[in-house]
């Protein structure tokens, strides 16, 4: 199976899945795009995407491209966001997708879960700078971007994550 994507809004309890889908035995992998700002921000002069949102995506490219790979190799993986979600940013900032972006966002799983932010569990920080509406405005920005390229969005509704691990198995049919 391919790699299958959990996407969606800051603060929405994606990463919370993912670790409980990672309990269940499932292989899993972290969101890359975190990892690269709290690495960069260590840095005089990191990469953020809030100072130079291109010069991130292409940091952010070559390491969801590894992650894919490694992803590939599993029977069933899942991933807290994807290369498609550099196109989301992208495209909401109102930048150019290169090609490179598009063509890599193929290869995954047709159906992308998508966590909707929440507001009782949104918190902004140096890491999320921005106030809700900005997270409810990427969310969409994603959901958009993800059926251009042609994946079926599923809604994993805010519920208990139990509730939202069966939800997420029922639907794949495990």
């Amino acid at each position: 199976m391919q790699p299958i994507i959990i996407s969606g809004g800051p603060g929405a309890g994606k990463t919370t899945l993912i670790e409980a889908l990672s309990q269940q035995g499932f292989a899993t992998y972290g969101e890359v795009s975190r990892d690269l700002i709290e690495q960069q921000s260590q840095y005089e002069d990191g990469i953020l995407p809030w100072d130079n949102l291109p010069a991130f995506a292409a940091l952010c490219l070559e390491a969801m491209l590894k992650q894919k790979q490694q992803a590939s190799q599993q029977t069933i993986a899942f991933l807290d966001r994807a290369i498609p979600d550099i196109c989301g940013y992208l495209s909401q900032a109102g930048l150019e997708i290169e090609s490179k972006y598009s063509s890599a966002s193929k290869g995954y799983h047709k159906q992308v879960f998508f966590c909707r932010s929440e507001a009782s569990i949104y918190v902004q920080d140096e890491i999320r700078p921005y106030p809700f509406d900005g997270a409810i405005k990427i969310h969409d920005s994603l959901v958009a971007l993800y059926q251009q390229l042609g994946y079926e969005v599923i809604d994993v509704p805010f519920m208990a994550v139990s509730e939202r691990v069966q939800f997420v198995q029922r639907q794949l049919g495990l």
